[in-house]
């Protein structure tokens, strides 16, 4: 593990975390993403990234407190699992992954839980290659996520959707309605800025939402909690660049 460095509330100040590492317009949100695993630090959470100006890197922690709709107790829960560039490969995906099972196993856990899309989905992990590697589908919605267990305890009972992800109602159920949270440094800035102005241009009603608590995160109605955006109560898309003018179009049609 010599080619990782794992933050804590004494080196996160220090280093980065991956993401945005040179988007300036993004710095305030890069930094509420700081300030959001400060907090999650205390709840058990990791963040591993190798030991680069890069972006692989791994986030996991327990289950119970993931800002996500899901149960899956004695479980932990990996959330952004990257990957990048010149480093696809190599081990290090498999070396990250590794790290996170032994300390579900050090800590005694049943398995590992993931979110994923049915098919590849933006700021989600690789479908196809977490089965690759022992996970297996345990639960989907009807919107195109799936949950993905790797289990260390066969005989325990098997991680699901909250009801809210199930359903997958999102208020108010037209125009556009974004939910997002600190979980990802683009988020915010996006969602706040770049999707205003898209909605703005095309006359379009516009609700963001943003997950701010716990609370609010588990009994979203959808699993990307990073972000996720609604067009007449129908899901879209994980995929924040739609935010963007020059992207909007491309992803969001009438017919949707």
């Amino acid at each position: 593990m010599s080619d990782f460095v794992t933050l804590t509330e004494s080196n996160i100040d220090s280093e980065h975390i991956c993401c945005a590492i040179s988007d300036k317009k993004v710095r305030q949100s890069y930094d509420a993403k700081k300030e959001w695993l400060k907090k999650e630090f205390q709840n058990g959470y990791v963040f591993r990234r190798l030991n680069e100006r890069a972006k692989v890197f791994i986030e996991y922690g327990p289950a119970e407190l993931a800002w996500l709709p899901i149960y899956a107790p004695n479980h932990l829960n990996i959330n952004c699992f990257w990957v990048s560039g010149k480093y696809k490969k190599s081990g290090y995906g498999k070396a990250l992954l590794k790290s996170a099972v032994d300390d579900a196993v050090a800590q005694q856990k049943d398995g590992l839980v993931t979110v994923v899309g049915s098919k590849k989905f933006h700021f989600m992990s690789d479908t196809k290659w977490l089965l690759k590697q022992g996970f297996e589908e345990c639960d989907r919605t009807k919107s195109g996520f799936s949950l993905l267990v790797k289990k260390l305890t066969p005989s325990s009972t098997l991680p699901k959707f909250n009801e809210s992800a199930k359903q997958g109602v999102c208020t108010p159920p037209t125009g556009l309605v974004a939910y997002y949270s600190n979980r990802c440094p683009f988020a915010e800035f996006h969602a706040l800025e770049s999707l205003k102005e898209s909605a703005k241009n095309r006359n379009l009603p516009l609700t963001t939402i943003k997950l701010t608590t716990l609370q609010e995160a588990q009994s979203a109605p959808t699993p990307a909690t990073i972000f996720s955006l609604f067009y007449n109560g129908k899901f879209i898309t994980t995929d924040v660049s739609v935010c963007m003018n020059s992207r909007f179009d491309k992803i969001v049609s009438p017919s949707n």
